[in-house]
């Protein structure tokens, strides 16, 4: 047998363990953190998220992919032969930009990310806003009264014998929910007034808007939308504590109608006659869906960004990446879409400091009057 010399690294553990590298490729990004001998500047602790790795990493994309949405303009592109005569000049172009479908499950109004969203829709950085009905009650409710900081082990039992509700580690009391029903039942039956006196059909954004315009209260999403002429699409709006109020309301006079119809047509043909359009989306279910379907529409959104703690590995289009809704048609083939995984109150209000918020993208979107449309 050959002979093996004690004292030599053996060929097979120095090949496997020292194997030559090729070259990283030009302009390669090297990793690195903020260093706080040079501060505590949050911005710039924000930005260093790029080159810092793993979902910071991808909240640096997320920052840049919402900035290529609020910079893009028409007058980027170049003017097509088919181009309606009022936007072939540059100043009609530039005025034109990206039209921004936001996305939220309504936990996100539940918490304090409520401000955020307001912030949003109140300087009208967005064009349109899908929630589910807890979004639109939970907005409207603390108009009425707060919700409370909990925690999460609270039980469950204890809480129900004391008529408190918890969403995690936040608490509603059930008082909150009769007040928005003694605030809702009124404004139900002048709804049912409209449809029999003006055959008035109301759709969920329509009923939305006239929640917002009744409120009266500038720290409602509701509010802002309805002045600002914000569609807020709500298609699962019996799906919560409205649902509660309109099926105890029928009851009392029945044969008021809602129609979807009028607000599946709303937002696809506000994806359809965009010029380009983002999406940014903030959790999953419904309000993910929706936005992405509306989209298809189009063939695909210019822009996406997705925040979610949803996982691939069960189906779910909540956990789905960005890529799978590429394959639908739902974003586009040359688009750069971004997906970060972590909770959303983490990232929404930071995201928005960087960019809607953001000095350098200080840019109205929407772009429609501001006549209310309640």
């Amino acid at each position: 047998p050959r002979s093996v010399s004690m004292n030599a690294v053996p060929d097979v553990a120095q090949s496997a363990v020292l194997a030559e590298s090729e070259p990283m490729p030009e302009g390669s990004i090297a990793v690195h953190g903020f260093d706080f001998n040079n501060g505590c500047d949050i911005s710039q602790i924000l930005a260093s998220y790029a080159h810092t790795g793993f979902q910071a990493t991808n909240f640096g994309l997320a920052v840049e992919e919402v900035r290529r949405m609020l910079t893009w303009r028409l007058s980027d592109e170049a003017v097509a032969d088919d181009e309606d005569e009022s936007l072939r000049d540059h100043a009609s172009r530039a005025a034109v930009g990206c039209t921004i479908f936001l996305g939220v499950t309504s936990n996100l109004i539940s918490a304090g990310t409520r401000e955020t969203i307001r912030w949003l829709i109140e300087h009208r950085k967005v064009s349109c806003l899908v929630t589910t009905a807890g979004g639109i009650e939970e907005d409207l409710m603390k108009c009425l009264a707060p919700h409370y900081m909990g925690d999460f082990a609270l039980k469950g039992a204890e809480l129900r014998k004391k008529g408190i509700n918890r969403i995690g580690n936040l608490l509603v009391p059930n008082r909150n929910y009769c007040l928005f029903e003694d605030w809702l039942t009124p404004l139900l039956d002048e709804m049912l007034d409209e449809q029999e006196s003006e055959h008035r059909i109301w759709s969920p954004s329509q009923m939305i808007a006239r929640m917002g315009e009744r409120i009266n209260d500038e720290s409602s999403i509701c509010y802002w939308a309805n002045k600002n002429g914000i569609p807020i699409f709500c298609p699962a709006i019996t799906d919560g504590s409205i649902g509660d109020m309109l099926f105890f309301h029928s009851f009392k006079r029945s044969g008021l109608v809602v129609d979807l119809v009028q607000d599946i047509r709303a937002i696809n043909r506000m994806a359809i006659d965009a010029k380009r359009t983002g999406m940014c989306i903030f959790g999953g279910g419904l309000v993910k869906h929706h936005i992405c379907n509306a989209n298809l529409m189009r063939n695909g959104a210019h822009y996406a960004v997705f925040v979610n703690t949803g996982q691939a590995f069960d189906g779910s289009d909540s956990g789905a990446s960005p890529d799978e809704a590429v394959s639908w048609g739902k974003v586009r083939m040359d688009a750069a879409p971004v997906k970060v995984s972590a909770d959303a109150t983490l990232i929404l209000p930071l995201l928005v400091a960087q960019t809607f918020a953001h000095p350098s993208t200080q840019l109205t979107t929407h772009q429609d009057s501001e006549t209310p449309i309640s």
